[in-house]
């Protein structure tokens, strides 16, 4: 594998995790009862509409997992979306 391919296999398994991770986010919400868009806007309110959640969100994908907010927080920790995590933290005491 040469170095473009490495770079291009490494962004596609990026986009697959982000892709994953944006899906247990949705699926929390709605097993919270919380609306994904609402909590992204509150982790994040100077940045647009975030079109690939309102894609997903769209395409009505379900995972039909349990997710505990403590790995919700440590999975959008890892992508660095630490704000977000903070805002899952706040609601998941309530």
């Amino acid at each position: 594998m040469n170095q473009k391919e490495l770079a291009q296999h490494i962004i596609q398994k990026y986009q697959e995790d982000e892709k994953i991770m944006v899906l247990l986010f949705i699926q929390w919400c709605q097993d919270q009862n919380l609306d994904p868009e609402k909590l992204y806007k509150e982790a994040y309110p100077a940045q647009p509409a975030n079109s690939f959640l309102k894609q997903l969100m769209d395409d009505q994908v379900s995972t039909d997992m349990d997710i505990d907010a403590g790995t919700l927080i440590q999975v959008m920790q890892t992508f660095g979306n630490d704000d977000l995590a903070h805002v899952i933290a706040k609601y998941a005491e309530r």
